[in-house]
């Protein structure tokens, strides 16, 4: 092999310089999107247009009506680390989206770039960079605010071209950009558009500035982004707590999704992917949801800017705060709070999905026929119709209908009416109808009592006669021994008892008459699945779940009516009983014109 050759150290020129700064800041066109958006929020823009060619890579092109600069910023702001929102004293307190100063001077030295802007009492100019050479400054007739337009991305780096992917996939990754910042800033207008030479612009998203209160803007904003189902079954979130603060919406267990697609979240309207937030939101509906489903919402946690870094990667994606665990806390017993608060509420998409499933196929393709619906009856009339439509020779008997009276108002689940394949409870609303799964509602009830029984005075446990004696693998024995203690506080007592068994001696009393070891195998089962979890309260709350499952009501059991209703009641007043503790919901709610509608009544 040839000895290495000493080689000189020399200096980068300025256009390698910029080029190598260019791949850190901008991967691809989303980066340069992102970047050229923040630039006009950060300039007071009221309104921000987005158009691109070729999912951005023959043309970026972003307008705003902002404060704008003059002719003699416009060559200082393509200059590398020249920017106009810090003075460099305090890298710390930066209270903007940008602030390093490297995205135009890093977009002009892999594109053709081309700045027109206009302020305030000024003219207006436009200046041209080309792959790193800056041109001259022309004066140029503009309304106030900037126009950047960046053509051939990556022309002067062609090897990085092969890097991106196709046309749609980077034209998704500009319209996920865009509505990120839109959710930041609903107060703001924003449109995107794609064009192509020789047709029409073809509009992509196209959102007014919305008005009112911060809340209620956002509110709007979000059902123009995510649907009116989100902002429908989403609960308002505004925490405070050790000069942080956490605002936004975030979703009912039962709208959960099977991937992280609509989780949103924000530091001081930031948009950033950032571990310290993405865990928090996990283990906050951890006690709600099974792993394999993923919470929907839109936080922004707002705090002193000197307490979160935001300098850590030039694409200000990450951020490291200086108290970790207190932005953590907050948004765990923030959420906490108020999924508790919505007590048995459940999504109304849950309702809509019983409704598609029961419509015939097709319905939706027949004509809408207009049906005429006389109004209801009174019971009195009802009573006296329905004895004259008596079948002969039948004496009459009491009408089994309900005054709706009855079921209104107190009882939200309504009364019970009946049981059906011994696993559904039937229940009449004052405005419909509800029907619970009896065996996920019980395992909710019997979790979060036995979550109460551990918070309080311990969970009791009931000693077995004879102790049970349980066979199992030498691992599994060993994870068991090892958790004896964990397991003893929650009313499971066990022992060696020689080779690889394990004795059973008390089992929560709660669950009554258990089989030992279905429960031990559901017990090593979550212990396998929290292996070193960090959070000891998050670990026995897991184990609890598993355990509230041999205590409930098992499908199967058929329950008399005042059975029926106590579940019905104790749902009522239990936090979380919308749904089990796998996310699933645990009734689904009918409305009676929803019903009659199924019916052609309506």
């Amino acid at each position: 092999m040839a000895p290495h050759m000493a080689r000189p150290i020399r200096m980068l020129d300025e256009a390698a310089i910029n080029r190598i700064a260019a791949g850190e800041v901008v991967e691809r066109p989303a980066s340069a999107v992102k970047e050229l958006v923040e630039n006009a929020l950060d300039a007071g823009a009221r309104r921000v247009s987005v158009d691109y060619a070729a999912g951005g890579k023959l043309l970026i092109r972003v307008m705003d009506d902002g404060c704008g600069m003059t002719a003699e910023d416009l060559p200082m702001s393509v200059a590398r680390h020249a920017t106009s929102k810090i003075d460099g004293s305090d890298l710390l307190n930066i209270r903007s989206f940008g602030f390093r100063g490297e995205a135009l001077a890093s977009l002009g030295s892999v594109g053709r770039l081309v700045l027109t802007s206009r302020a305030l009492g000024a003219e207006g100019a436009s200046l041209a960079v080309t792959g790193g050479r800056i041109g001259a400054v022309r004066p140029v007739g503009a309304a106030q605010g900037t126009v950047v337009e960046l053509r051939d991305l990556f022309y002067a780096t062609p090897a990085r071209l092969k890097f991106l992917r196709t046309d749609r996939a980077e034209a998704g990754a500009i319209a996920d950009v865009v509505r990120r910042l839109a959710m930041a800033e609903p107060h703001v207008g924003f449109s995107l558009n794609e064009v192509a030479e020789g047709e029409p612009a073809r509009s992509i998203l196209r959102l007014d500035p919305e008005n009112g209160d911060f809340f209620d803007a956002l509110q709007r904003r979000l059902t123009r982004l995510l649907g009116a189902d989100f902002t429908a079954n989403a609960l308002r979130i505004d925490v405070e707590r050790e000069g942080l603060r956490l605002s936004g919406y975030a979703a009912l267990p039962t709208y959960s999704r099977g991937s992280s697609v609509q989780q949103f979240l924000f530091v001081n309207g930031r948009p950033v992917l950032d571990r310290v937030l993405i865990g928090a939101l996990r283990v906050a509906y951890l006690d709600v949801l099974s792993r394999d489903r993923h919470p929907a919402a839109v936080l922004n946690l707002i705090c002193d800017p000197e307490r979160v870094d935001v300098n850590v990667h030039p694409a200000k994606s990450e951020v490291r705060f200086r108290e970790p665990e207190a932005a953590r806390s907050l948004i765990i017993t923030g959420l906490r709070t108020a999924l508790t608060g919505a007590g048995h509420r459940a999504s109304s998409t849950v309702a809509d999905a019983t409704l598609a499933a029961l419509r015939p196929e097709g319905v939706s393709m027949m004509p809408q026929v207009r049906v005429y619906q006389m109004d209801r009856p009174s019971g009195a009339s009802l009573s006296r119709a329905f004895s004259f439509q008596a079948p002969t020779g039948f004496a009459e008997a009491p009408t089994a209908r309900i005054d709706a009276t009855e079921c209104s108002g107190d009882f939200p689940l309504g009364a019970a009416r009946a049981q059906v394949h011994e696993n559904y409870i039937i229940a009449q609303t004052a405005t419909g109808m509800v029907i619970v799964d009896q065996h996920a509602a019980h395992e909710r009830l019997v979790y979060e009592r036995l979550k109460r029984q551990m918070d309080g005075t311990g969970i009791a446990a009931q000693a077995l006669l004879i102790p049970e004696i349980v066979e199992l693998s030498a691992s599994d024995a060993g994870r068991l021994l090892q958790a004896a203690v964990e397991l003893a506080s929650l009313g499971l007592t066990i022992e060696p008892f020689g080779g690889t068994a394990v004795a059973v001696r008390e089992t929560p009393a709660i669950l009554g008459n258990v089989s030992a070891k279905a429960l031990l195998t559901d017990v090593l089962d979550e212990l396998a699945d929290q292996g070193d979890s960090p959070s000891l309260r998050s670990r026995m709350d897991a184990i609890l779940s598993r355990m509230a499952c041999h205590g409930s009501v098992r499908s199967g059991r058929q329950m008399r009516a005042e059975e029926m209703n106590a579940l019905l009641r104790e749902m009522e007043a239990t936090p979380l009983s919308g749904q089990c503790n796998h996310g699933r919901p645990t009734y689904v709610e009918l409305k009676l014109a929803d019903i009659e509608r199924l019916f052609g009544r309506r």
